[in-house]
């Protein structure tokens, strides 16, 4: 009779790979949760498209369009994934936390900045009665853009979480397989970023 442990199939790996599988199963959340976030995102562009007409005599694009204080957000969203992406390459090619960190908290003001700019012009939009229950128009407006910077403020908190477990715990695997999750949902935050400066700003005021 065979130990307890004991494989009882001679020649066949029965070992426990249940680390391999938490990894897949990480990975498939991941996944799904990215996928998820497409279509939600999909969908909220596609109600702003059939409500663009709809301003019910209110604010329209032009009114509520800034494009000195947009290209100052696009510029710092998209500077803050460039930064993100030195840190990755800090992390895959020097190993070290320090050029990792630096790269981090620049990825992390720059964002910080897009969302202030980004309130500042919401606040703009109160002031002159560009509110949500004012249109359709201004509704998903509304909807589309504080759904991206809520994405984008999650974010800086999933990178404020991971700053501190590199300098508790260094560089591990588990640590590095989170900071790529981490640099494909920032970049698929620009990508969002983009279609809305495109669809909602220079559409609209073209």
């Amino acid at each position: 009779m065979s130990e307890q442990g004991t494989n009882p199939h001679p020649g066949m790996n029965l070992g426990y790979d249940g680390g391999e599988k938490a990894a897949e199963v990480t990975i498939f959340g991941f996944w799904t949760f990215l996928m998820s976030d497409l279509v939600t995102f999909g969908l909220v562009f596609a109600v702003f498209g059939t409500m663009t007409g709809a301003t019910a005599g209110g604010p329209g694009p032009e009114e509520v369009t800034d494009l000195r204080s947009i290209a100052i957000q696009t510029a710092l969203l998209l500077g803050s994934s460039f930064a993100f992406s030195w840190a990755s390459l800090s992390m895959k090619y020097h190993g070290g936390r320090l050029h990792m960190l630096g790269f981090l908290a620049l990825a992390a003001t720059s964002a910080l900045g897009f969302l202030i700019f980004e309130l500042i012009d919401l606040l703009h939009l109160v002031e002159i009665g560009a509110v949500p229950q004012r249109s359709g128009y201004l509704s998903a407006l509304w909807a589309l853009v504080c759904l991206h910077g809520l994405h984008v403020a999650g974010g800086l908190l999933w990178m404020g979480g991971m700053t501190l477990q590199i300098l508790l715990f260094g560089l591990t695997d588990q640590i590095k397989s989170r900071v790529t999750r981490m640099g494909l949902y920032w970049h698929f935050l620009d990508i969002v970023w983009v279609g809305i400066f495109s669809m909602v700003y220079l559409a609209g005021v073209a």
